[in-house]
């Protein structure tokens, strides 16, 4: 997350009604913590903020280049033509930001009628933020109406390319259906608890009141196992420290069960590692990392993502590839081919040079390309090859071997 803003030096609010629930109830987690920094309905960050773009706190990759966009697009409709052209085709992404990644993949499927005639085409976003879904619609949509507070559907509208979109506060409201979900830059938010391993065992870092300084904040280790400590723990686990989050773990359950039972796939891209980090819960703003327990709410709170733990929660139902760096990704889905062709079509030096410096930033090492990590959840069947008709060893295969993964694997694009 790329911070960028000084503008909101406190927000006292947040820390009074804190300093409050540690007085009355005792410590809290981290995981709390977080969640009420972030999406406290009264004064949260993400609530308050519009934290996107060049006035926010971060730009994210999709604002950087429109090519970043255009190859997840044909990302997604490569794993529809590798599953059989479904006739119903659900395009899923979790929290959406601005809508600049999905605004770039429509524009790309819009590109694509012809390969995706016939399909029934429908956009599912899920969003928590007031502010960034009224955003989202004015960017996707040529007209939209807004549903009831409690309405598991809460605005739906048409896209400028004619397609019906929905918008639901959680993913579990998403309907049934062959479905392609993206979630990028969506699970380093997620709140999360962290642990430290002692003499007597794992052990819960909680926040608390400072002692001296009742206006501040520090970590604490909880004196004895809590119910986080005692359930979220692989028996297996090495590490020293831990950040696990349990709703990310539920959310890839829910995507994992529902692929494998209707079909379709997964993406995920993301701040992160697999399994190998052990302390990443930091904060940004204004450029600069902050400290993560100094003026809550004034700041975004993110951790890597442990995919370790993400394929771990996954399962058996589903394939997981990945991760892979975002260079790599890219890469193989053909991005210096694709800058090649815009940089031809493209007269202006200005735009040229904004061009080739957003694909270095979503490239290079020293950037964007090793911090982000791909990973995918497929349906087993999508990686198998049929089978003729017939018993024992009579048996043969029907039909080519499956498709190659686009972005797994090097595709001589």
């Amino acid at each position: 997350v790329i911070a960028s803003s000084e503008s909101r030096v406190t927000n006292p609010s947040i820390l009074r009604h804190l300093t409050s629930k540690i007085t009355a109830t005792g410590a809290i987690t981290v995981a709390e913590y977080m969640r009420e920094v972030l999406t406290n309905p009264v004064s949260g960050y993400y609530v308050k903020n519009d934290m996107l773009g060049a006035d926010g706190d971060f730009i994210t990759s999709p604002e950087i280049s429109q090519i970043f966009g255009e190859l997840v697009g044909i990302w997604c409709v490569s794993e529809w033509v590798a599953s059989g052209k479904p006739k119903v085709l659900q395009l899923v992404e979790l929290g959406p930001g601005r809508g600049s990644l999905i605004g770039d993949i429509l524009r790309v499927f819009h590109q694509l009628q012809s390969v995706l005639h016939g399909a029934e085409v429908s956009v599912h976003l899920v969003e928590v933020s007031p502010k960034l879904s009224q955003l989202q619609a004015q960017c996707l949509a040529g007209e939209y109406t807004c549903g009831g507070e409690d309405e598991l559907v809460y605005r739906t509208g048409t896209t400028h390319t004619g397609l019906p979109i929905y918008w639901y506060r959680s993913v579990k409201d998403v309907p049934r259906g062959f479905s392609i979900f993206l979630a990028h830059e969506f699970f380093d938010a997620l709140p999360i608890h962290k642990f430290q391993r002692t003499e007597k065992g794992w052990r819960e870092v909680m926040v608390d009141i400072h002692p001296e300084e009742p206006d501040k904040l520090r970590f604490v280790l909880f004196p004895t196992p809590t119910l986080a400590s005692t359930t979220l723990i692989h028996e297996d686990e090495k590490r020293q420290h831990l950040e696990i989050s349990p709703e990310g773990g539920v959310i890839v359950q829910k995507l994992a069960s529902q692929i494998a039972e209707d079909g379709g796939a997964a993406l995920i891209a993301d701040y992160g590692h697999d399994g190998t980090k052990m302390d990443t819960f930091r904060g940004f703003r204004g450029h600069k990392l902050h400290d993560v327990l100094e003026a809550p709410g004034t700041a975004d709170l993110t951790a890597d993502v442990d995919f370790s733990y993400l394929r771990r929660m996954a399962g058996d139902a589903v394939v997981c590839m990945g991760p892979i760096t975002q260079r790599a990704f890219l890469k193989n889905m053909g991005i210096d081919a694709r800058l090649q062709v815009l940089l031809r079509s493209c007269h202006d030096a200005t735009t040229r040079a904004q061009l080739i410096h957003g694909c270095d930033m979503l490239t290079s090492p020293e950037k964007m390309g090793s911090r982000f990590q791909f990973f995918s959840l497929l349906a087993p069947s999508r990686l198998t090859q049929p089978w003729e008709e017939g018993e024992g060893l009579g048996r043969r295969r029907r039909g080519p071997a499956p498709l190659p993964v686009a972005g797994f694997s090097e595709l001589g694009l």
